[in-house]
């Protein structure tokens, strides 16, 4: 299989970073390095707007230590992008001759109309929103964009940053206190500028180191359980409050705020500022957490340069096809998993008390089936405990916290007793009504995962039957295929559906002309 590892180095205004990806040639994708330098080049612009000696020093620093690691791992492609520091400098050219004489490195700058673009292709091929605004708070420079249908409608780059309202409002060193209302004027004023922000009543959708620390600071005060940051979502009074508790902590203090980054402390109000008044000024219900921005969206064009709109069809599909290679997990199996859950639970779905029927039912049934047990991955014997381990502590693409919560349950279901283990941590997130919900699928799951133990597609269809006042469910096998060790699961597995249901099950598996009964 044909691999390659590609580079994009981001030359910012607070910061320089290296991912390095490796991509095999059925765009299966692997994150292998992510390394940060903080280099503050946006500070190191003197009054007439051109980056002083100790800038072009700085630069060189750290350029020369990423081409080193580029060397070192024989990276095959490198896409190395500036943005505002490099892209507003006076003496740009001779910056980039600079670069190219002391280094290797081919440096593309980004206008802000590009710059904005990334951030968007970043978010829509890594999240279900098909509206919102991006918003990626740099240095010296804030990107914003509209996107309706998943299509990108507007984009603009406004020439103020995270380091220059900085300057602006807060003084050199951080500590002045700014006029909340002065600041709120200034972005007021900003954004009129651009009409189609005003009143758009879509989620806001934060880019960039200065929302994700925003994020992870809620996260660490609300002590939630389940780990990662990408799609994580904030109601406006509580981006409110995060920005209340940035304000009124001293600087000298901020630091120690969990959450917030060390070389962020000085800059982090500004930023949450732009955020919270920019979802004030277009009436959002809701800011999301974009983990995927800038340096993504250069990946997923390289990724995607086969495909004229540089848009993944299905950003789930996509995520589940990449969790799927990573893990090994057999497609044909799941499928006929999946296809056999689906036929139990519309088989069985009259004889569920109202409570638990729901309209996204199946949808979790189906995309559960898709990680169902991933942890045998790692260890066949703990199964359960690592798939949903793993499902709680990684980022889905395309699925919000609460369904992967909710996937984690199902796909990873054992037991009753498992699922109130694993639900301690997770009490104020999930009701015992809602569990419950959760333990009927899980186990229509894990009795569909019986029916195909030996992973031939035994079973071609079913159908269920009122036996007084409990159910008979039928099976119809494959002319000449024993169903025998599939009976022998299934008949232990149906245990904890007639549970969750109150009802007994019998099973009848027909084969041929002949039919027998498990009891």
């Amino acid at each position: 299989m044909k691999k390659e590892k590609v580079g994009v180095l981001d030359i910012g205004s607070n910061s320089i970073r290296l991912v390095i990806h490796k991509i095999d040639d059925q765009k299966r994708y692997r994150q292998l390095h992510n390394l940060k330098q903080v280099a503050r080049l946006s500070s190191h612009i003197d009054l007439d707007g051109r980056l002083t000696p100790e800038g072009f020093e700085v630069l060189k620093s750290a350029l020369i230590q990423f081409e080193e690691i580029i060397q070192h791992h024989h990276v095959t492609k490198v896409k190395v992008a500036a943005t505002a520091a490099i892209r507003n400098a006076v003496n740009q050219q001779d910056i980039l001759d600079f670069i190219h004489k002391e280094t290797s490195l081919y440096v593309r700058v980004l206008s802000g109309k590009e710059e904005a673009y990334y951030g968007y292709l970043a978010v829509v091929n890594s999240t279900s929103l098909r509206e919102g605004i991006t918003v990626d708070i740099g240095g010296g420079s804030t990107e914003v964009t509209y996107f309706h249908h998943r299509r990108l409608i507007y984009s603009h780059s406004f020439p103020f940053g995270a380091l220059t309202l900085k300057k602006q409002f807060y003084g050199e060193d951080g500590n002045r206190q700014a006029n909340p209302r002065q600041f709120y004027r200034f972005l007021k004023n900003e954004f009129a500028k651009i009409p189609w922000l005003k009143n758009k009543k879509v989620p806001v959708i934060g880019i960039g180191g200065s929302a994700r620390n925003m994020a992870l600071i809620h996260q660490r005060k609300e002590k939630y359980p389940l780990a990662g940051l990408h799609q994580y979502s904030m109601a406006p009074k509580q981006v409110e409050s995060t920005l209340r508790l940035l304000e009124q902590t001293p600087l000298s203090k901020r630091a120690d705020i969990e959450g917030l980054s060390k070389d962020r402390a000085d800059i982090i109000v500004p930023a949450v500022r732009v955020i919270q008044g920019l979802m004030e000024y277009s009436k959002s219900p809701f800011f999301i957490m974009s983990n995927k921005g800038l340096r993504d969206g250069l990946l997923f064009e390289e990724i995607l340069r086969d495909e004229e709109n540089k848009l993944f069809p299905n950003v789930t599909e996509e995520s589940f096809y990449q969790l799927g290679r990573e893990y090994e997990i057999q497609h044909d199996h799941i499928s006929e998993v999946s296809r056999l859950a689906e036929q139990l639970y519309s088989q069985l779905e009259n004889h569920l008390p109202y409570y638990l029927k729901q309209e996204t039912n199946v949808y979790l049934l189906k995309t559960s089936a898709k990680v169902l047990y991933m942890g045998e991955y790692i260890d066949d014997e703990a199964s359960v405990q690592h798939t949903f381990y793993l499902l709680t502590n990684r980022s889905i693409d395309g699925i919000s916290h609460q369904e992967r919560l909710a996937i984690a349950f199902i796909s990873s279901f054992k037991s009753q007793s498992y699922l109130q283990q694993f639900a301690t941590p997770y009490k104020r997130y999930v009701s015992q009504r809602l569990l419950q919900r959760y333990e009927l699928l899980g186990s229509i799951l894990k009795l569909a995962y019986s029916l195909n133990r030996t992973r031939r597609n035994v079973i071609t269809h079913l159908d269920t039957r009122r036996d007084g006042k409990n159910i008979a469910i039928h099976l119809y096998c494959t002319p000449g295929a024993s169903p025998y060790f599939e009976e022998i699961k299934s008949e232990k597995y149906k245990k904890h559906l007639e549970k969750t249901l109150g009802k007994k099950i019998s099973l009848y598996f027909h084969r041929e002309e002949s039919s027998y009964h498990k009891v």
